[in-house]
C-alpha cells in the first residue's frame, strides 16, 4: 500500500552514508577526531573561512562551549532573540548568564538589530544573532555595536549551513558560530554539530574545552609530551562513525542546497498571488543574502484561524508545523532571562507562522498537493 502522507520532513541520505561508516569501522579513532573528523574540519574552514572548525556532537554543544570560551560568569547578560530554540538561552544560562530579549524584524523574523544598543548594560557580555530560516541577520551593525561596546558575538547559525550575507558565510563572521547537523537541517549527521572560531586567539582554548579541559589535541599532534587538566571543560566531540555520515553530506551540501532551493522557489512562485490578495505573506529575503532554503514558512493574515489550517492540512495528510513558542513567553524564559522593551513582533509573528513540508526529494506533484490544501483551507469556498 502506497503511502500518500507528505511528511514534514525527511531526512536525506546521500548513499555514501552506510560506506563511509563500514571504512571508519577499519580505522583506530572511532571515538572522534580520526580521518573522517580531519576531512570535515578542513572542509568546514575552506568552505566557511572559519580560522578553526571543531565538530561537536550537537549545535546546543557548540553554544556550550561558546559560553565557555568567553568565560560567562553569573549575572552576566547575553542579548537574544526571544524567537528562537531554547539552546541558545540555555547554553548561557548554564554558566549563569542572563539572556536578555530582544524583539524580532517583521520582515527577516530576526533579531532587530535597531534595537540592541538600548539594550546593553554594564553586564552585557555578548549578542547572540540568531540566523532565522537561513537568511542572516544585518551583521555589519551588529558587528560595529559588538566593537563599539566591547562585547563578542556568538553567531547561531543552527540553520545556517550554505548560507551567505554580503558573500561571507554564516557563522564566520562573528567571533564564534554555530552549526546544527541535526537530522531536521539541510546537511545532517542524526544529530551533530559544529563550533567555528573565528577569533584565532580561542582556538587552543576552544580545542581543549572541547577535550574535557585537557590539551590532548596537542598531545596528539606531538606539541607536548603528555596531556593533562588544563581548564573547565567536557566531552564536546562527536564520534567517527558520526563523522563519516556527515562526510557523505558535505560532499554532496551544494547539490543538496540546489535541491531544496528548486522547491524553496517553486513553494515562493505559486504563493505570490495568495501575498498579493492580503491572504498571507511570504518569507522575505534582503539583497545582501544568500539563503539555504532550510526552511519554507508562510505568516498567515490575522483574521485566519491559524488552528484551522493546520487541522485541513492534517485532514489530507499533509504535516505542516508552527514553529517556536518565544522564550520571554515560557517559563524558563521567565526564570532565567529578563526582556527589553516590548516583544510585540515576536509575539504576533510567532502566532501566525505556519512552515510547510521541505526536503529533498519532494516533488512539484506533493508540493502542489500543499498548496492547494493550504489555499482551500485559507480561502474556503
Amino acid at each position: 500500500m502506497t503511502d500518500k502522507r507528505i511528511q514534514f520532513n525527511r531526512p536525506h541520505m546521500t548513499g555514501k552514508e552506510l560506506y563511509y561508516i563500514a571504512e571508519a569501522n577499519f580505522g583506530s579513532m572511532l571515538a572522534g577526531d580520526g580521518s573522517f573528523t580531519k576531512r570535515c574540519h578542513r572542509w568546514l574552514e575552506e568552505n566557511t573561512g572559519a580560522a578553526k572548525a571543531l565538530l561537536t556532537h550537537s549545535c546546543t554543544a557548540a553554544l556550550e562551549m561558546s559560553a565557555l570560551l568567553l568565560d560567562i560568569q553569573p549575572g552576566d547578560e547575553v542579548i537574544m532573540p526571544s524567537y528562537t530554540f531554547v539552546s541558545t538561552a540555555n547554553a548561557f544560562v548554564l554558566r549563569g548568564g542572563i539572556p536578555v530579549f530582544v524583539d524580532i524584524r517583521e520582515d527577516t523574523l530576526n533579531l532587530d538589530e535597531r534595537l540592541i544598543e538600548a539594550a546593553i548594560t554594564p553586564r552585557t557580555k555578548a549578542i547572540v544573532p540568531v540566523h532565522y530560516a537561513g537568511v542572516a541577520c544585518e551583521m555589519d551593525t551588529i558587528m560595529a555595536i559588538a566593537a563599539k561596546h566591547g562585547l563578542k558575538v556568538v553567531e547561531d547559525a543552527a540553520q545556517g549551513v550554505m548560507s551567505r550575507y554580503k558573500g561571507r558565510a554564516l557563522g564566520s563572521i562573528g567571533d564564534l558560530g554555530a552549526f546544527s547537523f541535526h537530522e531536521t537541517k539541510n546537511v545532517i549527521s542524526g544529530e551533530g554539530g559544529a563550533l567555528l572560531v573565528n577569533d584565532s586567539q580561542l582556538a587552543l582554548r576552544a580545542e581543549v574545552i572541547r577535550e574535557k579541559g585537557t590539551d590532548r589535541s596537542r598531545f596528539f599532534r606531538g606539541e607536548v609530551d603528555k596531556y593533562t587538566w588544563q581548564e573547565v571543560g567536557s566531552s564536546f566531540l562527536p564520534g567517527e562513525l558520526i563523522a563519516a555520515f556527515l562526510w557523505a553530506q558535505l560532499e554532496e551540501a551544494h547539490l543538496i542546497t540546489d535541491d531544496r532551493l528548486a522547491a524553496w522557489n517553486h513553494y515562493h512562485a505559486a504563493l505570490a498571488p495568495l501575498e498579493a490578495r492580503g491572504i498571507l505573506r511570504r518569507p522575505f529575503i534582503p539583497d545582501t543574502c544568500e539563503h539555504n532554503a532550510h526552511m519554507y514558512y508562510v505568516l498567515l493574515a490575522p483574521h485566519i484561524d491559524r488552528q484551522a489550517v493546520l487541522a485541513e492540512l492534517k485532514r489530507n495528510e499533509i504535516s505542516s508545523v508552527f514553529h517556536y513558542v518565544p522564550l520571554h513567553s515560557s517559563p524558563g524564559g521567565q526564570r532565567y532571562g529578563r526582556t527589553h522593551g516590548p516583544m510585540t513582533v515576536t509575539d504576533t509573528q510567532s502566532e501566525r507562522l505556519i512552515r510547510l513540508p521541505l526536503w529533498c526529494g519532494l516533488t512539484r506533484e506533493q508540493q502542489d498537493q500543499v498548496l492547494t490544501t493550504l489555499e482551500r483551507a485559507c480561502v474556503p469556498a
